[in-house]
């Protein structure tokens, strides 16, 4: 592959040959095809597979990646905002967050040509898993990205949904595929994106909704908002005051879902373990080191190791608690855990000694690699 020039890479054609799934068991590497500024602080990487494959997921699904930063390992799952109709090239949007190891390393290192690990596609936030006459997605920020994978699913197959699409942002100029929004809202009626900024930019030209998003905002908005199947991400305040809201109403939360992933989400401080019950006396305990970061703990044979160390205020990254994800993925050095997992570990890194700590209980003491 060499560069054309506008940050792309030019490679071998695809488009009409044959070719397989693509499988993370088979071939976990991705190839960076090109890199493409959205607004001045987030970017979209688009990807290819190393041998001819097509991608099959599901909109809103996610990829866990393996990122090698400063001679380290680092797990991360980021969310598809490629639709699965346009499978020989899958992509990520990132936000650049101050301090953020992996947004920071993306947005500075990666470059077309470059190579990455994958596991997935994974998750269940997809609206397709419950269709439904009308839909409302809500986001904020970089919570956009699962949402526009589902849109573009329905740009492209011209299948016009009903779909009110109420993005949040800090400023107009912060609007995440805003132009690209207005294109599907001219081409299907039934499609409707709508936006509401913290503030003006510096032209304060905007004449649209501002502020946090309210109950009466919403009705501004979409007066039969309470009748939607709702799809909701973005950050954990977000969506804890688009709860708040339905809640107020009584909305039924069955017809409410959201998406979001948690990164060393422990409190930083050191959290009161609750006493063991009586029944509990008797479960048997075993010390958990973890290596790199010089700790130990006690965790119980009936409790997830990161249970024990979110009760010790020990920050470990997590993400979908329930063995999907493979962002709490760690190499075990010594002893026996038994795990139940959900896809988010390759056979071949169970084989390896890798463990998920989320879904994972000790048989005796442990020693990990973290």
């Amino acid at each position: 592959m060499s560069p054309n020039g506008n940050g792309s890479m030019v490679g071998p054609a695809l488009w009409g040959e044959p070719a397989a799934r693509w499988s993370d068991e088979r071939d976990d590497t991705l190839v960076c095809v090109a890199v493409r500024d959205e607004t001045h602080d987030v970017r979209t990487f688009h990807f290819r597979p190393a041998a001819p494959a097509l991608f099959r997921f599901r909109p809103g699904q996610f990829l866990t990646f393996d990122f090698e930063i400063g001679g380290e390992t680092i797990n991360r799952c980021y969310t598809i905002s490629s639709p699965p109709t346009r499978p020989d090239t899958i992509s990520i949007t990132v936000k650049r967050h101050p301090g953020g190891q992996v947004s920071n390393w993306l947005h500075d290192t990666m470059r077309p040509g470059m190579n990455v690990k994958a596991l997935g596609p994974s998750g269940e936030f997809c609206h397709t898993l419950k269709p439904a006459e009308k839909y409302l997605f809500l986001s904020g920020g970089s919570g956009i990205t699962p949402l526009m994978s589902m849109a573009r699913t329905h740009y492209d197959l011209g299948a016009d949904a009903d779909i009110v699409f109420v993005h949040s942002a800090r400023t107009p100029a912060d609007i995440i595929f805003r132009d690209e929004l207005g294109i599907m809202a001219r081409a299907l009626p039934g499609f409707k994106p709508l936006f509401v900024v913290d503030k003006p930019d510096e032209a304060g030209a905007w004449t649209g909704p501002m502020g946090f998003l309210t109950l009466q905002t919403l009705r501004g908005l979409t007066r039969d908002f309470a009748q939607r199947e709702i799809y909701c991400c973005g950050p954990a305040p977000y969506m804890a005051n688009v709860r708040q809201i339905l809640d107020g109403i009584g909305f039924d939360r069955a017809h409410y879902h959201e998406e979001s992933f948690s990164f060393d989400a422990a409190p930083a401080e050191a959290a009161a373990a609750a006493p063991l019950a009586a029944s509990d006396a008797a479960v048997e305990s075993y010390k958990i080191e973890f290596s790199k970061l010089g700790r130990t703990i006690e965790c119980r044979a009936d409790q997830f190791i990161l249970d024990a160390a979110k009760e010790t205020g020990l920050r470990l990254p997590f993400a979908c608690t329930k063995g999907v994800c493979g962002t709490c993925k760690t190499k075990k050095l010594s002893g026996e855990i038994e795990m139940k997992h959900g896809g988010g570990i390759r056979q071949r890194e169970i084989d390896q000694g890798m463990v998920l700590v989320c879904c994972g209980k000790p048989k005796s003491d442990v020693v990990l690699e973290r």
